[in-house]
């Protein structure tokens, strides 16, 4: 028993250590050399910039259906109270 409560403390102590957490390095962090790294930073970059400019789209287009729907509505209203009932 105590062989098992001194081995879950070990653990525990090993696993929470500092030396053993995975903390970026700071002299790392300008950048990489590598070109598998400057590839994916690159398709990052791009399907950033795609997301801004479908994001703008979506705007536009749901001012212009908004538009289209108000235009519709009012159509809609003076056909209703031009019919005869």
């Amino acid at each position: 028993m105590k062989t098992l409560i001194a081995a879950a403390l070990l653990g525990m102590a090993l696993t929470t250590s500092t030396a053993w957490s995975q903390t970026p390095d700071p002299t790392t962090q300008g950048g990489s050399n590598d070109p598998i790294v400057k590839m994916h930073e690159q398709i990052a970059a791009a399907r950033h910039v795609y997301d801004r400019k479908v994001a703008a789209a979506k705007k536009v287009f749901d001012q212009k259906k908004a538009a289209a729907a108000k235009e519709r509505d009012a159509a809609i209203a003076v056909a209703r109270n031009g019919a005869p009932q």
